[in-house]
């Protein structure tokens, strides 16, 4: 009786255990993908200012950036533009640091008001909303929110993080 239960439960480690296997492969597949690649954000203190305008930033919930870097470091920022700003001048604003030392980049979503990574996000450029330093960059998880914004708050142009240039964060100022 031992040896036919073994074939048997051979047959069915066989067969079943690939599946248990691959089911496996896939939540981890699928959670993984649902998880930030860099450093999980990180909420202001009271006491953190934007390095790029002085303001605090705590009291913009709403508006918050940050920039992680590999040595635990965090740059918050009252809004997308200013984010940007210090990204393309990092030489003036943190003379220490480079791209390279950058973990992870967080902006917080318009309409969830959640942040989330600045590489997927889609911003909105030139529309009647105001950010705390007026005119800003407006970030979306998904194409058809930005678009559905764009329409409704008379954006001009969505924009990708890799399309945002500083020629673009200057037209915001001007």
């Amino acid at each position: 009786m031992k040896a036919g239960w073994d074939r048997h439960r051979g047959v069915f480690f066989k067969n079943h255990g690939v599946a248990w296997v691959v089911g496996i492969l896939v939540v981890f597949f699928l959670a993984g993908s649902a998880f930030p690649q860099g450093p999980a954000p990180v909420k202001p203190s009271k006491k953190d200012k934007c390095p790029v305008c002085g303001m605090f930033v705590y009291k913009y919930p709403d508006w918050v950036g940050e920039i992680i870097f590999k040595d635990g470091a965090v740059a918050y920022f009252d809004g997308a533009k200013d984010l940007f700003k210090y990204y393309f001048d990092l030489k003036k604003y943190n003379p220490g640091k480079t791209r390279k030392d950058i973990s992870a980049i967080y902006v917080t979503e318009y309409y969830d008001v959640k942040l989330m990574d600045a590489h997927k996000a889609h911003f909105v450029m030139g529309s009647d909303v105001y950010g705390p330093m007026g005119r800003e960059l407006i970030p979306f998880f998904t194409q058809e929110d930005a678009r559905a914004f764009k329409k409704d708050h008379k954006g001009k142009r969505i924009l990708l993080f890799q399309q945002v240039t500083p020629g673009v964060i200057r037209k915001l100022d001007d």
